[in-house]
């Protein structure tokens, strides 16, 4: 089950006191002030984690507190620093503060940190306050405090493809043919009901990640139909392969299918209706290839710029699209490093 959004509250670690004392040793009856520091208290840190794909882990244990940091001691001894706290999520993470709406960072890198509670500083010992004006000083400095924060943690899929189109589209029967995934398939509408996650392995060790999303209906943006919840994971995909059903069981028009997604899509988010797509005729082992030269003719004059040919379930025209998705894929990749995404 994709869990893709989390609530966890964390809480850093109050720095040590600092330490009153002074030295008392045979022969050095005044030996003068040698309280050490506290020591710092921990961070708590999220840190990008590649094998993951969901924040179920983070749900039995909402609850995160670093450790304080150690106590000063006579003889100038230091209180140790404590370990930072780190919670591995995976990419595509965003981070908000709960009380302040605040967006803290946006894990897209693995091992990128981000710092979301810092530890307390250690508080300073009476050592460090002894000066030629003041040589037996008392004074010492409690450690500093922790920070605690409500955060909201929404997951986006990151992929290199986003699998859009109605229902019975044939996307889980084409995400199980090219990858190990294994998605629900069936003869009725809204077999998947949560995003999947599959890899395409290529020659050369080359590799494709795919997201399926369930199918969008009309109205979708607006929250119609299950696909909408799940909109927000195609956002980060490079290029969308949009399959359009070649026989619609109910005799509709597949280019009119066509254009319902494509309306969904801007009305989630405009830029999304100008992101890179790769158009799939799926299911063409089904009509004649008049037909399909057809409905692939009318596509393009309907505005579709890359219409491909192929079937998920017998395997026909996948190897080169999934070719034609490689290309389209580091092309984008090129020019999102040349614009500074």
């Amino acid at each position: 089950m994709l869990i893709d959004q989390a609530t966890i509250y964390v809480r850093s670690g109050k720095g040590g006191n600092g330490c009153c004392s002074f030295l008392r040793e045979k022969y050095r009856p005044k030996g003068g002030p040698d309280g050490g520091n506290g020591g710092n208290g921990g961070d708590v840190v999220l840190v990008g984690d590649d094998t993951l794909t969901t924040l179920v882990s983070l749900t039995p244990k909402p609850h995160y507190r670093a450790k304080p940091g150690g106590q000063g001691l006579g003889k100038s001894k230091f209180g140790a620093d404590a370990v930072e706290l780190l919670i591995p999520v995976p990419l595509g993470t965003i981070v908000r503060d709960r009380d302040t709406g605040e967006c803290v960072g946006d894990i897209a890198v693995a091992g990128e940190r981000i710092v979301v509670a810092r530890g307390g500083a250690g508080g300073r010992g009476n050592e460090s306050f002894k000066s030629s004006t003041n040589q037996s000083p008392r004074e010492v400095e409690p450690g500093g405090a922790w920070e605690e924060r409500t955060l909201d943690l929404e997951l986006k899929l990151m992929a290199d493809v986003g699998l859009v189109g109605l229902p019975n589209a044939g996307k889980s029967t084409l995400l199980g043919a090219v990858s190990a995934a294994r998605p629900k398939v069936a003869d009725y509408p809204f077999t998947t009901l949560e995003p999947s996650l599959g890899i395409c392995e290529l020659s050369g060790n080359r590799r494709l990640l795919i997201a399926d999303i369930p199918g969008l209906i009309e109205g979708a943006s607006q929250g119609a139909g299950l696909g909408h919840a799940f909109l927000r994971h195609i956002e980060r995909t490079s290029v969308f392969l949009h399959l359009v059903d070649a026989c619609p069981i109910d005799g509709s028009d597949p280019v009119e299918h066509w254009r319902v997604i494509r309306g969904e899509l801007a009305g989630h988010d405009v830029d999304l209706s100008a992101r890179p797509e790769v158009v799939l005729l799926n299911k063409a082992d089904l009509i004649t290839s008049d037909a399909l030269t057809d409905i692939a003719e009318a596509l393009r004059e309907a505005g579709a710029t890359d219409v491909c040919i192929g079937s998920g379930a017998t395997g026909m025209g996948i190897y080169e699209l999934m070719e034609a998705l490689w290309v389209r894929t580091r092309a984008e990749s090129v020019n999102e490093r040349s614009t500074g995404w």
